[in-house]
């Protein structure tokens, strides 16, 4: 087992009230970046005195680092700035049929050290417990060395019951009642949250990518295995009485038969059709550009963005989202022509659901479910 180290959350000091101010301004400074304490006083509407005090136990216990700001062009006597501290890290996992990617990301939403462990098969719950700890013991002996390592956080492409991280089904990885969450505290000896893997890609894009600031979002990701979803209303993240709303790559494309949209598309279909036994999301972009005036190639990129355009109006109008983010190969199905797929998206939802609505790319690449897996450990740690 992994030894943890400080695993704690700022400390409860003096009630509730100031918990809940320390887990205010490191919220602020994580999800905003490094601000001066006029900043942060100005954000929380608390005083001076009181955000000295704060950031000043924050230093103390390792959260966060104060800094002199730059002095150009700067009158009077300057706010220190404050920033989140480097050594204090998460461990964020994507376990997929082909590989498991593993990455500590510190509070400051920096990526340390990332590994990916391919497998020629697919792999249970407990050997990605053991791919989690054999990582982090490597890494505490090199980029780690120094680090407070907080919690662990899990993408998994199933449905996870938010009630204990349990992944009921994993079709692609093979999983049924899976305890993750279980297997990876017990093996690594820190605390582990578990979540669907698309769901977390749409808070990451709702935070810090396409649709930052955007309140109402739909997100689609694609991947090696399937489709999913994850839906952002008002704000928040939707996950359903269960924790399994957003999978869009199970909605049937024909009531007279079992097809669903991740059977029809699909980034395997892609590959073969551009004859590629395998190929990461650049690669594939890049191949599909340059042969999708092929006859086959054209045929099944033109039958897919059909489908998946009409799943895209299709959630336009349930939920009448301002934005719907594409992640994985389904952003390269809309970039080769983005004005045309909006237009057929606009031909089959009602007028009034896509005035105004934009279609966008997931824009945090690789690391959008990473950073969404460390911000559901850091959520579920307590921390912010």
């Amino acid at each position: 087992m992994t030894e943890s180290v400080e695993a704690a959350a700022p400390r409860d000091v003096g009630g509730g009230v100031r918990a809940g101010n320390l887990a205010r301004v490191l919220r602020l400074i994580h999800r905003g970046g490094a601000q001066s304490r006029a900043q942060l006083t100005a954000s929380t509407g608390l005083n001076r005195s009181t955000i000295a005090d704060l950031v000043a136990e924050l230093v103390a216990e390792g959260w966060v680092v104060e800094r002199d700001p730059d002095p150009i062009g700067r009158v009077g006597r300057p706010s220190p700035v404050v920033a989140a501290s480097a050594r204090t890290v998460v461990i964020a996992v994507n376990p997929e049929v082909d590989a498991v990617e593993v990455a500590a990301i510190d509070l400051g939403r920096q990526v340390v050290v990332r590994e990916r462990i391919e497998s020629e098969s697919v792999i249970g719950a407990a050997e990605v417990a053991d791919v989690v700890g054999d990582a982090i013991e490597r890494w505490r002996q090199g980029a780690l060395s120094d680090a407070r390592l907080v919690a662990v956080g899990v993408a998994v492409p199933g449905l996870v019951r938010a009630a204990d991280g349990l992944v009921r089904n994993a079709p692609h990885l093979g999983w049924i009642d899976a305890p993750l969450s279980a297997l990876t505290a017990d093996r690594t000896g820190l605390p582990v949250a578990v979540g669907n893997d698309a769901s977390l890609g749409a808070v990451a894009e709702h935070l810090f990518g396409a649709a930052q600031g955007v309140d109402d979002v739909v997100y689609l990701n694609g991947g090696p295995s399937g489709i999913g979803g994850g839906i952002i209303v008002h704000g928040s993240p939707v996950g359903g009485v269960g924790g399994y709303a957003g999978e869009f790559g199970q909605n049937r494309v024909d009531a007279s038969s079992a097809v669903v949209l991740e059977d029809v598309v699909s980034r395997a279909r892609l590959l073969s059709a551009l004859g590629l036994p395998a190929a990461d999301d650049a690669t594939l972009g890049e191949a599909l550009a340059a042969a999708v005036e092929e006859d086959a190639v054209h045929a099944e990129f033109q039958g897919q963005r059909g489908f998946l355009a009409q799943a895209i109006a299709d959630a336009v109008n349930i939920l009448n989202p301002s934005v719907v983010v594409l992640g994985g190969f389904l952003a390269q199905l809309e970039e080769l022509d983005p004005e045309g797929f909006a237009a057929d998206v606009a031909a089959r939802a009602m007028p009034e659901n896509v005035e105004g609505l934009r279609i966008l790319p997931a824009s945090l690449a690789a690391d959008r479910l990473l950073l969404g897996a460390a911000e559901l450990s850091w959520t579920a740690a307590g921390v912010i």
